[in-house]
């Protein structure tokens, strides 16, 4: 197992972390899919995404690809991305929209439920049941505006995981709800292709210990940011904006306009969330950041980031682009330096580890869940 090999005290102000093998050995990752991403809850599809009955997006959740779309009656679906008959993807373009789904092997046909409906001679094969041999569903839970889906025959409890997550970080759920999520529209969408592997990419969204030497600009936004310490090291507290600074901008200039409900502790203050294994919500006064991150090998991951504004802020064209510049720089500082650190795993110097100083500790809960998850 990961920290089977750390049995060499560090002095009492450090923490061990896994060996650099947990970041580069594909056995390891193996694991992780098989363990993690197709036994958790995955946030994959902004619902907006695929609005109508018939679109679908195509998704990857550990070593699975998904079909997530729409029925007749506008509830959300997603199934395994194979033909139950020869096995050929059923969905061969990202995403789309469809009548029904059918393999372009044999022409076996699905309703938008899955069901089985049609096949060549299907009806000299009385014997073969609809749904017996439907598309294999997933379970599929619609939160904050997002799909979220889990592989498991038997899901997790969203409420003790997903929600769970952020009433450890908020104290209680509700408050999240001020920022109506679900409700938001994209102003503004990134994806990065990360040459990392994910655990360096959720490890360096916890801590704020590197924020002095790479985050010029999110400092300068959020002072205490410099002094290394987290906002989510305190449950329920948010990071305070500098005082001369007017919003969550590159250059500290005002935003746009605030979301309505949000309380008055949350005026002028930054709140993130992890949400394990693949979700980053960040929250500031009128719009929300939120990172869906994929991992595709054990040295890289994609993420995705959506910037959510107000509805009406979005169809005004109203120009978002210091707002999103803001974060945009961090994720790519933040990148990079995830991926200057991936190479170093492989290295004998790293074959035992590294150190967590007190400002990162907290990261030992993450590292904690990881080793839970594969645990035999």
């Amino acid at each position: 197992m990961i920290i089977d090999q750390l049995d060499q005290p560090l002095p009492g102000s450090l923490r061990r972390t896994p060996p650099g093998s947990a970041y580069t050995d594909p056995g390891v990752f193996a694991r992780e899919q098989e363990r993690i991403f197709e036994t958790t809850w995955m946030c994959v599809v902004r619902s907006g995404d695929i609005p109508r009955a018939g679109d679908y997006k195509l998704v990857q959740v550990g070593s699975e690809q998904l079909i997530v779309s729409r029925n007749r009656r506008g509830q959300i679906r997603a199934f395994f991305n194979v033909c139950r008959h020869r096995g050929m993807r059923v969905c061969t373009e990202d995403a789309g929209s469809r009548r029904t789904f059918q393999c372009g092997y044999h022409a076996w046909t699905y309703d938008l439920d899955g069901r089985l409906m049609a096949a060549p001679n299907l009806t000299k094969m009385p014997d073969v049941d609809a749904d017996e041999y439907a598309l294999r569903a997933v379970s599929v839970r619609e939160w904050i505006g997002y799909v979220w889906v889990c592989t498991a025959d038997e899901p997790p409890s969203f409420e003790e995981t997903v929600l769970g997550e952020v009433a450890t970080r908020l104290g209680v759920v509700e408050p999240l709800d001020n920022y109506q999520i679900d409700e938001l529209a994209v102003g503004a969408r990134v994806g990065y292709e990360v040459k990392a592997n994910w655990k360096l990419i959720v490890e360096n969204f916890m801590e704020c210990y590197h924020c002095a030497t790479i985050h010029p600009e999110l400092t300068e936004v959020i002072p205490e940011f410099a002094d290394g310490w987290a906002a989510q090291t305190h449950v329920g507290r948010g990071a305070p904006f500098g005082d001369d600074i007017e919003g969550f901008t590159v250059d500290g200039s005002a935003g746009v306009a605030a979301l309505p409900l949000i309380a008055p502790d949350q005026e002028r203050n930054y709140y993130a969330i992890t949400i394990r294994p693949n979700v980053f919500i960040n929250m500031v006064p009128d719009h929300v950041i939120v990172h869906r991150m994929f991992p595709t090998s054990e040295s890289s991951t994609y993420v995705e980031c959506d910037w959510l504004f107000l509805p009406e802020v979005v169809e005004a064209g109203v120009d978002v682009t210091k707002s999103v510049e803001l974060f945009d720089r961090v994720n790519r500082q933040d990148f990079d330096a995830c991926e200057k650190t991936q190479p170093a795993m492989s290295s004998r110097v790293y074959r035992d580890g590294g150190a967590l100083v007190p400002a990162e500790h907290h990261i030992e809960l993450f590292h904690e869940w990881v080793e839970q998850m594969l645990a035999d």
